[in-house]
Parts: C-alpha cells; structure tokens; sequence
C-alpha cells in the first residue's frame, strides 16, 4: 500500500509541476538569455563569392541619433584591396549594397569590365 501512495505522489507532482510558476531568478535568466541572443545576431561575418573569387564580409550595428544602422565592409584578399562598404537601417540588406559599392569601385578601378559589372547588378 505504501508503495501506491508512493507512486501517486510521484505522478501528481509531474502533472502538477508544469504549472507551478517559475521564480524571479528563473524568469531573468530567460530574458537575459533571449537579449545577449539577439544582440549577438546583430554582428555577421562571413564569405561570399563574387565574379570568381572569395570575398569576406562584415556587419556590425551602429547607432546615429538614438536609430540602429548596419555597417557592412566587403574584401576580396587574393584579388585586389578594394573595399565595399555600406550603412543602413536594413540588416538584410546591408550585404547587398556593400557588394554594389564593391561592384562599383572595382569597376571604376578598370578591374572588372563594365559589361560584367552590369550583368552583376542587374542580377
């Protein structure tokens, strides 16, 4: 008989457990948790390739008058020490104009012909 009591004991504490509210100290851990998540996702580094070649890029937040903005730089290393790079309130677009500036400049610099550089930004 002990052994039954025993046992009920145990399942009502696992069905009631779920709804018994979590401290304070709980409660901040999660939060604290889910905010150190999506400030750390604000930063981005990562390798495109572009026209044949490998290209690194970077995103890091700015603020300017109390708004968030994305800074992007691109950098082909290998191929030429150009640098793209862009500010704006968009998080996915920031890569797509810091590679446009890039398309530009390698453009502008005679590296890349304008027929490609066309066809690139046109895609």
């Amino acid at each position: 008989m002990r052994s039954t009591v025993l046992v009920s004991v145990v399942v009502v504490s696992l069905l009631v457990a779920p709804l018994v509210p979590q401290s304070n100290a709980q409660v901040w851990e999660a939060l604290a948790g889910a905010v150190a998540d999506k400030v750390a996702s604000l930063w981005d580094e990562g390798e495109v390739e572009l026209m044949g070649h490998y290209c690194n890029y970077s995103v890091k937040p700015k603020f300017r008058r109390w708004e968030l903005y994305f800074d992007g730089t691109m950098w082909c290393p290998g191929w030429t020490t150009i640098r793209g790079e862009a500010l704006t309130r968009s998080r996915s677009g920031v890569i797509g104009e810091t590679t446009r500036d890039f398309v530009r400049k390698a453009f502008e610099a005679g590296i890349i012909t304008e027929q490609s550089a066309q066809q690139w930004l046109n895609s």
